[in-house]
């Protein structure tokens, strides 16, 4: 009775995030499309719901919810079900999607979607040759096979986007960092800008009067042909006229420097704004939270350096570890078991709304930049491989932030995976990420403080 109960708890929950992947589907990602294929929108669903559903069941395992019989089934079935959708379900449909948009293999589609499918389950399996990332007692079609490729790919996504995250939000957030903007500035660069289209426009006067007085004269039907003739209309010009291959070359430097003047002006307007709003209150608390992340950001970098140059990996989830600290260096008698489980609980009740908030959010901004109506299909699949691969990845990570009671099941459930080796991975591809971020963003960061 029990197990029905905790079921129902469990497919209730299942429900209401695959509604609301629905309805995150229908209001940011396809808003400005027509839905023609239910079933990218059901695999990004599903895949969004089994995901949110693992974060669930590490919660339910800090708080003691459901039986633990239960919580390991569903365990089990969660892994499965988002194994098969990441490994064979999703990988075929974006082979099927590609392979429908090229006219000449319409007919063939699903030979074609089939030889893709088999030809990314090769280059999965061999991505996990180089890595020491599992025992060789294994199966070649068991959970840890599986779950250990897909933590591979997803835990270096993780890094990518760690990485990423340290070195843009002191520059995001920070005032510091703005470059002073005045109104005077944003009108000299209109006025550069209104003169450019008026010469634009001007030269392409001139060459609307030159064809006209060409047809006039009859000089448009008797252009010579041929490549002498060319060279010749190039070189010299008719008596008359003037060398409309020259004026056009000025045209196109004129419209390319104008669409250049355009985007400095709207960012010159961006940042305006920018500096308005960090004299808010708002403004100034995310300002504090810019100064707060680059000191985490600096200690993350210390972390990960030392966690590398010693070979360290912590065998006490940091929220133990820090209360035994405070605890032994204070001298004060203090509960560190029960104040462990309810820090970590909130500990990772942030890391997961945040790490579910902050993907969504770079999911929508990459779909809004490389989107159009016939690869949106296509894009929406990669998203949903991508989310899928993240969340699982995160459950990896998170592991290690779980008090050493509560990662049984966990364990038990991911297998004789090497654990240690995806923290290490995270740290080697998140310092060298940051490495080649910093070299990149640093030089036009000044730059612009500079100017």
């Amino acid at each position: 009775m029990s197990f029905l109960i905790d079921s129902s708890i469990m497919i209730t929950s299942q429900i209401f995030f695959f509604g609301f992947g629905w309805l995150f589907f229908m209001r940011q990602l396809f808003k400005d499309y027509e839905v023609r294929q239910y079933v990218v929108q059901v695999i990004f669903s599903v895949t969004f719901a089994f995901s949110c559903t693992m974060f669930e069941l590490i919660i339910f395992e800090i708080l003691g919810v459901l039986n633990s019989s239960s919580r390991y089934f569903h365990w089990k079935m969660n892994l499965c079900v988002i194994l098969l959708i990441l490994v064979f379900m999703v990988p075929f449909y974006i082979g099927y999607f590609i392979v429908s948009n090229i006219r000449l293999l319409h007919k063939q589609r699903l030979l074609f979607s089939c030889l893709l499918w088999l030809t990314f389950m090769y280059f999965f399996w061999k991505l996990g040759d180089p890595f020491p990332i599992l025992s060789p007692k294994h199966g070649i079609l068991s959970i840890e096979q599986l779950i250990s490729r897909v933590g591979v790919i997803g835990v270096t996504l993780m890094a990518l986007l760690s990485g990423f995250g340290a070195v843009n939000c002191p520059y995001t957030y920070l005032s510091y960092f703005l470059r002073n903007v005045t109104d005077t500035d944003i009108v000299a660069l209109e006025r550069r800008l209104l003169q450019t289209m008026d010469m634009i426009i001007s030269k392409k006067k001139r060459m609307a009067m030159t064809r006209r007085t060409m047809f006039q004269k009859g000089e448009v039907h008797n252009k010579p042909s041929g490549f002498w003739g060319m060279i010749k209309s190039v070189t010299t010009s008719a008596p008359g006229s003037e060398n409309l291959t020259l004026i056009q070359q000025e045209v196109d430097a004129l419209e390319e420097l104008s669409r250049q003047l355009f985007l400095e002006t709207a960012d010159l307007y961006a940042t305006k704004e920018r500096i308005e709003y960090s004299k808010t209150f708002k403004g100034k608390y995310f300002n504090f939270l810019g100064y707060f992340f680059s000191i985490y950001c600096v200690w993350k970098i210390f972390m990960a350096t030392i966690n590398i140059v010693f070979d360290r990996v912590g065998k006490t989830d940091p929220v133990t570890r820090g209360i035994e600290i405070t605890v032994n260096y204070l001298g004060i008698q203090f509960d560190v078991k029960f104040w462990s489980q309810h820090i970590s609980f909130i500990l990772v009740g942030i890391i997961i709304v945040t790490s579910i908030r902050g993907l969504l959010i770079t999911l929508t901004k990459f779909f809004y930049a490389i989107s159009s109506s016939k690869s949106s299909n296509v894009i929406v699949l990669l998203l949903a491989q991508i989310m899928g691969m993240y969340f699982v990845s995160s459950v990896l990570l998170i592991r290690m932030s779980m008090p050493l009671e509560y990662r049984t099941i966990v364990t038990e459930v991911l297998g004789e995976l090497q654990f240690n080796f995806y923290h290490r991975w995270f740290d080697v591809i998140f310092l060298n990420w940051k490495k080649n971020e910093r070299l990149y963003c640093g030089p036009v960061q000044k730059k612009t403080k500079d100017l």
